[in-house]
C-alpha cells in the first residue's frame, strides 16, 4: 500500500510540473502579440476569451492568426515610435562635436584644396605665360661656359644645421643616429620631455650632459633642408652642381651650433677639421685657393676661425700669420651679423625671448604638461644662451665716429 501511494504522489507531482511548463510555453508563444500591441486585441483573441470554460487551456493560449492589414498597422506604429528616437540620437551626436573634430575637418579641407590645386597646376601645359619658370642660375652659367674653378666651403648659421643622436637615455633607444633637430621634428610631439633632455647642455660645462651625445650631421645634407619642403642650402648646392661642383670641391663645414665657438673645438675639433679640410681641398684641386660662403651666425663663427687658425697653440691652430692669405681666395658673407644682434642684450638681462614669450601666452590656459614644457623650453634656451655673449653688439668710436647721430653740437 505504501508503495502505491508513493507512486501516485509522484505521478501527481509530474502532472503538475507538466501543466506548469505547458502554461509557460503558451505564455512565451503569446509574447509577440502582447508586446507589439498591448492595448489592442484581435477579434480572435476576444472570442477565445469570451468562450465558456469547457474549452481547454491550450486552445485559449494558442497564438491567434493576425491579418495582413493588422501586420501593416503594427509595423507603421513601430516606425512612428522609432522616428523620435532617431531624432534624439542625432541631437546627442550633434552635442558631442568637439574642437578636435573641427580641427580635423579644417586640415582635411586644406589638404583636399591643396591637392586639387596641385593637380590642376600639373595638368596644365607648361608653355603658358603665367607658368613659365625662369631658368636656374646654374643652367645659365653652364650655357655661358662657366665651370668649377675654386673649391667652395659652406658654413651654416644658427639652428639650420642638423643634429643627430649617438648616445642617449633609455627613452631614446630607437633614435640612434636619427635627427633630433632639422628634420621632421616628430619627436617633439611624441616625447617632448625626452627630446628637450637630449638637446639640453650641461649648465656648468656647456657641453653634453652625462650619458648623452648629440653631434652635428656631417656632409652636405647637414643643412640643405631645415625641414621637409623648407630649403636652406639645397638650391645653392644644386646650382653649383650644374657647373661641375661635387664632393671633392664642395664642402659643408657643419658644427654644433648649440656650443660656444671655442667649445666646438674642445669637444668636436670642428675648427681643426675645417682647417684640415681647407688644406686638403687646396692641395687636391691644383693648389687653388678656397672660396668660403658663411651665412648668419656662420659669418661670426668663421671670423673666429680666422683668428684661431693663425694664433699659436694651445688656444689657437698654429697655422701662422700667412695661413689665410695662402689658402683662402675670398669670403662671400650671406646675412652677416658683424656688429652683433641688439636683442641679445634683452635675452641676457631678462632670459626672455619673443618665441618663449609667445609660448608662455599660449600655455596660460593649457594643461600642466604644457606649462612644464614651457619651463623646460626656457631652461633649454638659457643653456643655449651661453653663446649669446658672442652676439653682443660691437663697435665704438672706431666704427661709429663718422655717424652724425653720435656727434654733439658742432663737433
Amino acid at each position: 500500500m505504501d508503495s502505491s501511494i508513493f507512486l501516485s504522489f509522484i505521478n501527481h507531482i509530474k502532472n503538475l510540473i507538466n501543466e506548469s511548463f505547458d502554461k509557460m510555453a503558451a505564455m512565451f508563444r503569446f509574447r509577440k502579440l502582447y508586446f507589439l500591441e498591448p492595448n489592442k486585441c484581435s477579434e480572435t483573441a476576444l472570442k477565445t476569451l469570451n468562450k465558456p470554460s469547457n474549452i481547454d487551456e491550450k486552445q485559449l493560449f494558442q497564438t491567434p492568426k493576425v491579418d495582413k492589414k493588422d501586420e501593416k498597422s503594427l509595423s507603421n506604429v513601430e516606425k512612428d515610435k522609432e522616428k523620435p528616437k532617431k531624432k534624439s540620437d542625432n541631437k546627442k551626436h550633434a552635442k558631442e562635436w568637439r574642437r578636435m573634430d573641427t580641427c580635423c575637418w579644417l586640415i582635411g579641407y586644406f589638404c583636399t584644396t591643396w591637392g586639387v590645386l596641385m593637380l590642376m597646376l600639373n595638368s596644365l601645359p607648361s608653355n603658358l605665360l603665367f607658368l613659365r619658370v625662369p631658368e636656374a642660375p646654374g643652367v645659365v652659367l653652364k650655357r655661358e661656359g662657366l665651370t668649377a674653378l675654386h673649391p667652395v666651403v659652406l658654413v651654416p648659421g644658427i639652428v639650420t644645421g642638423g643634429l643627430e643622436l649617438w648616445e642617449g637615455k633609455p627613452c631614446a633607444e630607437d633614435l640612434f643616429r636619427k635627427r633630433l633637430w632639422a628634420g621632421s621634428f616628430t619627436e617633439i610631439f611624441r616625447r617632448p620631455k625626452c627630446w628637450l633632455e637630449h638637446l639640453s647642455l650641461d649648465n656648468e660645462t656647456g657641453l653634453d650632459p652625462p650619458g648623452i651625445r648629440v653631434r652635428a650631421v656631417p656632409g652636405l645634407v647637414a643643412a640643405d633642408y631645415f625641414a621637409p619642403g623648407y630649403f636652406v642650402w639645397a638650391v645653392l648646392i644644386e646650382n653649383l652642381a650644374k657647373i661641375g661642383y661635387e664632393g671633392k670641391n664642395l664642402h659643408m663645414a657643419a658644427y654644433d651650433w648649440r656650443l660656444s665657438f671655442q667649445n666646438t673645438e674642445v669637444r668636436d675639433q670642428s675648427l681643426s677639421r675645417m682647417r684640415s679640410r681647407i688644406e686638403q681641398m687646396y692641395a687636391s684641386n691644383g693648389y687653388k685657393k678656397v672660396v668660403v660662403v658663411p651665412h648668419s651666425m656662420g659669418v661670426i663663427y668663421f671670423l673666429h676661425f680666422l683668428k684661431w687658425v693663425e694664433s699659436p697653440p694651445p688656444m689657437g691652430g698654429g697655422g701662422g700669420p700667412g695661413w689665410c692669405a695662402k689658402h683662402i681666395k675670398a669670403i662671400m658673407n650671406i646675412g652677416p651679423a658683424f656688429l652683433g644682434v641688439p636683442k641679445t642684450v634683452s635675452n641676457i638681462l631678462s632670459a626672455e625671448g619673443k618665441y618663449i614669450a609667445y609660448i608662455r601666452l599660449t600655455t596660460l590656459t593649457s594643461s600642466k604638461s604644457s606649462i612644464l614644457f614651457l619651463f623646460r623650453a626656457r631652461e633649454l634656451k638659457n643653456v643655449w644662451g651661453q653663446k649669446q655673449y658672442e652676439y653682443i653688439g660691437r663697435g665704438g668710436w672706431g666704427v661709429y665716429e663718422t655717424m652724425n647721430a653720435f656727434k654733439c653740437g658742432n663737433g
